[in-house]
């Protein structure tokens, strides 16, 4: 848990953070890693039940975040210039709520000191989420989450 004297995320911008202020960002929900389809007609984006084939459903971190580029290409990489324009990303998200100039929430390990505390709090996708491994990608829509 960090003291607030040095609680980087209030008093340094996205691009002022060190490599390890970056990462510990991320509070491990998961969430980004859902796969979404959008509309072509409207363009609505809708949420699927599937998360992307390297997320561990059950701790809501990339089995290997290291070189996930090399197995999903499309996998977006998140920076301090997109941070707060991906519209898809979580309203919860860390980097988002830093880009906007929010404050973290209380579950966020950085506050709590705790990692469970995002599952806790019912923001990730665990006992949501499933892996699309196995899913025909034209069978995705059956995946779509209720709003």
């Amino acid at each position: 848990m960090y003291t607030e004297n040095d609680e980087f995320w209030r008093r340094k911008s996205l691009a002022q953070m060190s490599a390890q202020e970056w990462e510990s960002l991320c509070d491990g929900c998961g969430r980004c890693c859902m796969i979404k389809l959008e509309d072509e007609d409207t363009g609505q984006m809708h949420q699927t039940r599937l998360a992307c084939q390297l997320l561990d459903c059950g701790s809501c971190r990339c089995r290997d975040y290291e070189n996930r580029h090399a197995t999903v290409p499309d996998c977006v990489v998140l920076t301090p210039e997109n941070a707060g324009n991906l519209t898809w990303m979580p309203v919860t998200c860390g980097y988002r709520l830093v880009a906007e100039g929010k404050d973290l929430f209380w579950w966020h390990p950085l506050l709590s000191g705790d990692p469970e505390t995002v599952h806790q709090a019912g923001v990730s996708v665990r006992g949501f989420a499933r892996s699309e491994t196995g899913v025909a990608e034209k069978n995705y829509w059956r995946f779509i989450a209720k709003p």
